[in-house]
């Protein structure tokens, strides 16, 4: 039986953004929030990316915890989940919904 490395066991696993106010992964946060507003019609604006994990698979999914209003309310946090292929310039919303508290 072959041992897995730890580097091993994490491809295809999630792993805890370490840095969430690095700017691609702001420009992930803020592409949910503006995708969303599209779909749905909502008005928010995004404030912040609160916490994250990425997977790499065929590509990057981001699952992210945002910070957004709308229209001047209480900020409320929002989960948010996109999937990314750079290379292509390719970003899909897959979900967007209010976080549980």
């Amino acid at each position: 039986m072959q041992e897995i490395t730890s580097k091993q066991s994490r491809i295809g696993g999630w792993e805890t953004i370490k840095d969430v106010n690095e700017p691609h992964v702001r420009e992930i946060g803020q592409y949910a929030v503006a995708e969303n507003n599209k779909r749905t019609g909502a008005h928010l604006s995004f404030h912040r990316v609160l916490s994250g994990e990425s997977q790499v698979v065929a590509g990057a999914r981001y699952r992210l915890v945002i910070s957004a209003n709308e229209d001047g309310s209480s900020e409320e946090k929002y989960e948010a989940e996109v999937n990314e292929k750079a290379w292509e310039g390719f970003r899909n919303l897959t979900s967007f919904k209010p976080a549980q508290s």
